[in-house]
């Protein structure tokens, strides 16, 4: 089969998987409203599931380096994820709700460190591989559309399984090469030692971002005038964006991949203080669009620097985990300060903590 070939089944696998997932995603702080009314017990149900996915994307992530292969991890995520977000469906009160987001957590963890890692190993040209890698993009961009089309909050439980489903049957037909064994005991902490600036950087930059995405939904219907196909309208702005960017960048931005996670952490400052002065739901569109292009930046610059220079499924599945750990701690902040003070608060709080991590990523050798 030719590397041609490999991607565009890769292209949309990966397409499926992230339609999967974001067609839920973006719309849980409404499903939580319709469970609770508790802000706090929202942020504690979104956090939920990526509590389980930081330590599924841990172990698997490192698990997939030590067994040499990736596409049994991909499969089995697939059909764990069509089964635990198919289960949303009967999910009809607050208890249900978080078993069954902590599962989807669980599965989902499973097959994205190798996911990416499978896409670098199957490019000699690895600047290539951010073609394909862009489709994650354009899967929450299909998943967002679906859910504002579909304007049904049950509906969108049962088009997230078939998603995965399709998904699965893409990867039906890939190679399943076997990579060199990553034994060594260890290697976890030795990755997160060597790389601890780009993580701690990306970790505080996320917690702002979770933060806001917790509450920017309900913003968008409670305090700037929208329906629920405007959150839909608003989220596209930004994966249009990151999927544009992360083509692009295959060939015409010639930046250093550290370089390029340093401009995605820099330049998502401007995304939320442009957020706190929104007073209308498309207003918030030029600012989705920017952090959709500050995403792409740092997502493909510090995952290919990870790879270049660490155990590629070890590493991508610890950068993938730190994005989990600041969605289970940037709900709950977002939750207590929204409790506290206001929703805007919270555009606040992400200000000051990106600018944090703006100046840990300065310290990030190449």
């Amino acid at each position: 089969m030719s590397k041609l070939q490999i991607n565009n089944l890769v292209r949309i696998a990966t397409f499926f998987q992230h339609a999967g997932i974001s067609i839920v995603f973006v719309f849980m702080p409404i499903i939580g409203k319709g469970v609770t009314d508790s802000i706090f017990e929202i942020g504690l149900l979104i956090a939920s599931f990526s509590f389980a996915q930081i330590l599924s994307e841990i172990y698997f992530g490192r698990y997939s380096d030590k067994k040499g292969t990736r596409l049994k991890f991909i499969r089995i995520g697939f059909i764990g994820c069509a089964i635990a977000f198919g289960l949303h469906y009967f999910a009809d009160d607050l208890t249900l709700l978080f078993l069954v987001r902590i599962a989807a957590g669980i599965a989902s963890g499973i097959m994205i460190p190798a996911m990416i890692a499978y896409t670098y190993e199957a490019n000699i040209d690895k600047k290539r591989a951010a073609t394909v890698i862009s489709f994650h993009a354009l899967g929450w961009l299909a998943g967002i559309a679906a859910a504002g089309i579909a304007s049904d909050l049950r509906l969108i439980f049962l088009i997230s399984a078939a998603s995965f489903v399709i998904g699965l049957i893409f990867t039906i037909k890939l190679p399943n090469p076997e990579q060199k064994k990553e034994i060594e005991p260890g290697t976890t902490k030795l990755v997160i030692l060597k790389n601890k600036f780009l993580f701690l950087s990306l970790l505080l930059r996320h917690i702002g971002a979770a933060a806001v995405w917790t509450i920017l939904p309900i913003m968008i219907v409670e305090r700037w005038g929208g329906d629920l196909y405007h959150i839909s309208i608003v989220y596209v702005a930004n994966t249009l964006t990151a999927f544009i960017l992360m083509n692009v960048m295959a060939s015409k931005i010639h930046l250093s991949n550290v370089t390029k996670f340093k401009i995605g952490i820099g330049f998502t400052t401007f995304v939320f203080i442009g957020l706190s002065f929104v007073t209308e739901w498309w207003m918030a569109m030029p600012f989705m669009s920017l952090v959709g292009a500050t995403w792409a930046f740092l997502f493909i610059g510090g995952n290919f620097h990870l790879m270049e220079n660490n155990p590629r499924s070890t590493s991508t599945g610890i950068f993938s985990s730190t994005l989990s750990i600041s969605t289970v701690i940037g709900p709950i902040i977002a939750g207590s300060i929204a409790f506290m003070f206001d929703y805007v608060a919270v555009m606040y709080f992400a200000i000051i903590i990106i600018i944090g991590a703006f100046l840990v990523s300065l310290k990030i050798g190449k």
